[in-house]
């Protein structure tokens, strides 16, 4: 079991860390800081390159965290937070990633509230802190948390153009 949720970890962690290293940077097939800012503008945030600079480093933040197993409910917490917001972009697609759905970003809502609920494993830098186990009341916390930020997220950084009344 350990070695699945290492496996687990890695593979999620890397994934979240690089989609956030596309967001500010021209690596791993990135547009640049510039060209993050611009997919956040098309999605309806504002706040320009601030927002795709703080969505960059959360999702850096908690993937690298998540792949290291390091401070988990932390990690897990950002995990959801960021790849919900990516789940409400991509909403009005519907569910299939080949429609744009958001298919893929709720896998990894699922799969970080999956490792907040099991532990990161004995392959981990908290197991070798010696943190764990966790009270459990955290991986509720870190879910419930990584929800909610989402959430006031989207709802600070997204503007909508108002219509024009009749008349």
């Amino acid at each position: 079991m350990d070695t699945g949720l290492l496996v687990l970890r890695l593979l999620t962690g890397l994934l979240v860390a690089g989609h956030g290293v596309q967001k500010i940077s021209f690596r791993l097939g990135g547009s640049g800081l510039a060209g993050g800012t611009e997919e956040f503008r098309h999605d309806g945030f504002r706040g320009g390159a601030l927002t795709a600079l703080a969505a960059g480093a959360g999702q850096i933040g908690s993937g690298l965290l998540l792949a290291c197993g390091a401070l988990t409910p932390v990690a897990t917490a950002g995990t959801v937070g960021v790849m919900t917001v990516a789940v409400t972009v991509k909403w009005s697609h519907g569910l299939w990633v080949q429609n744009d759905g958001y298919e893929y970003p709720l896998v990894l809502v699922v799969i970080a509230a999956a490792l907040a609920f099991t532990g990161p494993g004995r392959f981990s830098a908290d197991q070798a802190l010696g943190l764990l186990p966790w009270a459990p009341w955290w991986p509720v916390a870190a879910v419930a948390t990584g929800h909610h930020s989402a959430q006031g997220w989207t709802a600070a950084s997204t503007w909508r153009a108002k219509r024009p009344g009749p008349g």
